[in-house]
C-alpha cells in the first residue's frame, strides 16, 4: 500500500484498534466538542491560528492566507513530530484525520508518511466518522436484547448497573456517560455534561463492542438526561424491554441519595438553587418550606419528603407510561445499601442472563 493512504471510515472500522495512534488534527474546541473515541488532539492550527488565517483568506485573499497558513501547519507539526513521535519505531501506524480530510490532516499525513511511518489519513475526516455514528445509531441499537433496572429515586440502579459491569455484565450506564444523574438535582459536581455528539459517540462506542448473545443492562431512563437526548432508536428499543424492579427500604433510599448526593449536604445553598427549579411543580411556598429545611440542615427529613411528595409519584406516573413490560417486571429486593446486597442482587442478575 502506498502511503499516506487514503481510506473510509467503512474500511479503517474494522481495524480501528490496530492504529498505534488515532491523532485529531483539528483545533482544541473542535477535539472539545467530539472526536473519534480513543484520539489524541495534535492541532494543526490553534483556534486563534485558524481565526488568524481565516480572516486573512476573507479580508485580503487566498494567497497571503495559505502563506500564513503553512509556517504555522509546519510548525505546529514539527513541534508534534519532535515532543509526541520522534520516538516511535518506522513500524508505527498512525491514523490522522481533520473536519473533512482535507488539508489539516493531508499535511501531517504527508509529512509523516515522508518520514517513513505507515500512516493513514481518514477520507471525509470527522464529518464522515459522525455520518457513520448516526446512521449506526439507527440501527445498531435493534440488535440487543436489553435488561431494564428499573425503580424509583435513590433505590440503587446506578450503583447495581457498575456492580454489574465489574461482574461482567455488558452494562450501558447512560447517566455515567452523560456526566448526570437524572433529575433537576442530577448535576454532577465539578463535571459538566458533553457535547449531543459526544454522547452520541460515546453510546456508539460501548455498543459497537458488545456482544449480541447477551443481554446489555440499562436503567430506566426518561428521553432527556440532563441536557442531553438519549438516540431515538435506543431509547424506543430500552422502553419495550424487559423490566428489573428495584424494591429498598425507603429509609435505606435516604441513606443512599445522601451518600450520592453529599456535595447538597455540605453546601445547602446550591441545593436550594436547584430546589427552586421545582416551583413551577409544587408552587413556591412548599418549596419556600423545603429550602427552609435545607437551610436549617435538616436534610434527612427534606430528602424523605421530597421522595414522597416529589420523586415517587412522578416515577409511579412515568414508569407505568413509558415503560410497556413494567407490569410484569422481575421484583430484586435489596434490604439495605450495603456492598454485600448490590453484590448479590448483580450475581443473581448475571447468572440469570
Amino acid at each position: 500500500m502506498k502511503y499516506p493512504a487514503l481510506l473510509s471510515f467503512e474500511e479503517v472500522f474494522p481495524q480501528i484498534r490496530q492504529f498505534d495512534t488515532i491523532i485529531d488534527a483539528r483545533t482544541p474546541s473542535e477535539f472539545a466538542e467530539d472526536r473519534i473515541p480513543g484520539a489524541i488532539n495534535c492541532p494543526v492550527l490553534s483556534d486563534d491560528e485558524r481565526v488568524q488565517v481565516g480572516t486573512l483568506y476573507k479580508q485580503v485573499n487566498a494567497f497571503e492566507a495559505k502563506k500564513l497558513g503553512a509556517v504555522l501547519v509546519a510548525r505546529n507539526i514539527a513541534q508534534h513530530i519532535e515532543t509526541l513521535f520522534i520516538g516511535k519505531p518506522r513500524e508505527w501506524t498512525p491514523l490522522i484525520y481533520c473536519w473533512r480530510g482535507g488539508n489539516r490532516s493531508g499535511a501531517m499525513a504527508h509529512i509523516m508518511a515522508k518520514i517513513g511511518w505507515p500512516v493513514v489519513q481518514l477520507e471525509g475526516g470527522y464529518k464522515e466518522f459522525r455520518r457513520y455514528v448516526i446512521g449506526s445509531l439507527e440501527q445498531l441499537p435493534q440488535q440487543f436484547s436489553y435488561k431494564v433496572i428499573c425503580g424509583p429515586t435513590g433505590s440503587g440502579k446506578s450503583r447495581l448497573l457498575q456492580v454489574l459491569q465489574q461482574q461482567g455484565a455488558q452494562v450501558l450506564d447512560l447517566e455515567q456517560i452523560a456526566a448526570h444523574r437524572g433529575s433537576v438535582l442530577g448535576n454532577l459536581p465539578q463535571e459538566a455534561q458533553p457535547s449531543q455528539k459526544a454522547f452520541e459517540s460515546r453510546i456508539w462506542d460501548k455498543l459497537q463492542y458488545f456482544d449480541v448473545r447477551y443481554p446489555v443492562f440499562v436503567e430506566s431512563e426518561s428521553k432527556k438526561i440532563g441536557n442531553l437526548r438519549v438516540p431515538e432508536a435506543l431509547m424506543e428499543q430500552i422502553r419495550k424491554s424487559f423490566c428489573i424492579a428495584l424494591a429498598l427500604p425507603r429509609a435505606e433510599r435516604v441513606k443512599l441519595l445522601l451518600e450520592d448526593y453529599s456535595h447538597f449536604v455540605a453546601d445547602p445553598a446550591l441545593l436550594n438553587t436547584q430546589l427552586a427549579c421545582l416551583a413551577y411543580l409544587h408552587g413556591r411556598e412548599k418549596v419556600g418550606e423545603w429550602q427552609q429545611m435545607a437551610s436549617a440542615g435538616q436534610i434527612e427529613p427534606l430528602v424523605d419528603e421530597l421522595l414522597l411528595k416529589h420523586y415517587d409519584p412522578a416515577y409511579a406516573q412515568s414508569i407505568k407510561r413509558n415503560f410497556g413490560q413494567f407490569s410484569t417486571a422481575q421484583i430484586l429486593d435489596l434490604a439495605d445499601i450495603s456492598a454485600e446486597a448490590f453484590l448479590q442482587a448483580a450475581k443473581q442478575l448475571h447468572q440469570d442472563r
